[in-house]
């Protein structure tokens, strides 16, 4: 699976980003896409999933401010973030997920909030 993203870039705290995620290959294993992202001197953290039939999970620091979406007929994930603090600022990953593990990973995109 080919995962190429889009839509980073740098923002004020309390600014609004929309991350994209379009996937290619062998699409049809896909079960979930997500994101982590990645801070300098911290692990990569899982940030938000969505499953083919919908169902969505967050990481607690951005439930409520953070949305993740699902165009399955553009194969594409959307990751809508909103009300962004300095603390979000990572380098964001797009991640696929197929019923044999980590089906493939994007190239990343920096997200940077300023105060």
């Amino acid at each position: 699976v080919r995962l190429v993203e889009s839509g980073g870039g740098l923002v004020q705290a309390g600014g609004s980003l929309r991350l994209s995620c379009a996937a290619s290959g062998s699409i049809s294993n896909i079960n979930a896409m997500g994101w982590h992202r990645q801070a300098p001197g911290t692990q990569r953290e899982l940030v938000a999933t969505i499953a083919t039939g919908g169902v969505t999970n967050y990481a607690g620091s951005v439930k409520g401010r953070f949305t993740i979406s699902r165009d399955n007929a553009k194969n594409t994930a959307y990751l809508q973030m909103n009300s962004l603090k300095p603390e979000d600022t990572a380098v964001y990953y797009c991640y696929a997920y197929s019923a044999y593990g980590v089906a493939g990973w994007g190239q990343g995109t920096q997200v940077t909030v300023s105060s």
